[in-house]
């Protein structure tokens, strides 16, 4: 089993080209895997990457287009882009300010259970959010991590929607650093109503280095999946 993941930083990307570069890097995995039955010793890679998009909405496979507020010409206004993509979870926002990462891994290098994966991907989260002396948690039947669950203040700061074929997964995790909480507005997020969102620089009342919670990010993923971070 191979446990190196390739981290790569790519910067502020276009989500329809990030999504195009995700697609290669899991059909690659997939097209190995296949040589796998026929050659044991072929090796699957697994990749993380992180990105900064502009102003996009993105609609899960089982989403409602109705929790998207806004039509066409509003969404040009706000300069912002849409799509409907292959990922699980209903609609979300990403935008400048947040960290969003894209593990793309051969689950069969770690464990084959994608709930497990679900939960250790919240939990590099919440280990992040503790570094800043927040208390992050699940919430149950939401996926994601939040501030205050339980309470009429429940938030979320970390949006997850994943995709997994063959044991490959693809797509993330968004999570809101100094991210312009505005644009959550014209969306009912993830289809929930009545519960707000929030970042580390509301809750923190100041701007956060996102290249430091990256390296939390990596630090505690790399130590819940055993991984080796490479790059």
């Amino acid at each position: 089993m191979n446990k190196e993941v390739y981290f790569q930083n790519l910067g502020i990307r276009d989500y329809k080209d990030t999504w195009d570069y995700q697609e290669k890097l899991f059909a690659d995995i997939v097209a190995d895997k296949m040589k796998k039955r026929i050659n044991p010793d072929q090796r699957t890679e697994n990749y993380f990457l992180t990105v900064s998009h502009p102003h996009v909405y993105t609609l899960g496979k089982s989403g409602d287009l109705s929790n998207l507020l806004l039509n066409e010409k509003q969404l040009e206004s706000k300069g912002a882009t849409f799509y409907k993509i292959n990922r699980g979870g209903d609609i979300t926002y990403h935008g400048p300010g947040q960290l969003v990462g894209y593990p793309i891994l051969d689950l069969e290098n770690f464990f084959t259970d994608i709930h497990k994966y679900l939960r250790l991907l919240e939990e590099t989260i919440i280990l992040v959010l503790a570094e800043y002396g927040l208390k992050g948690e699940r919430s149950p039947g939401e996926t994601g991590v939040w501030l205050d669950v339980g309470t009429p203040f429940a938030r979320k700061i970390c949006a997850m929607g994943v995709r997994a074929s063959r044991w490959v997964t693809m797509h993330g995790f968004a999570l809101n650093v100094n991210t312009d909480l505005g644009y959550f507005d014209h969306i009912i997020p993830c289809g929930i109503r009545g519960k707000g969102v929030t970042s580390l620089h509301v809750e923190l009342q100041r701007s956060v280095d996102e290249r430091e919670v990256e390296r939390h990010v990596l630090r505690y993923f790399s130590q819940l999946f055993e991984a080796t971070i490479v790059g």
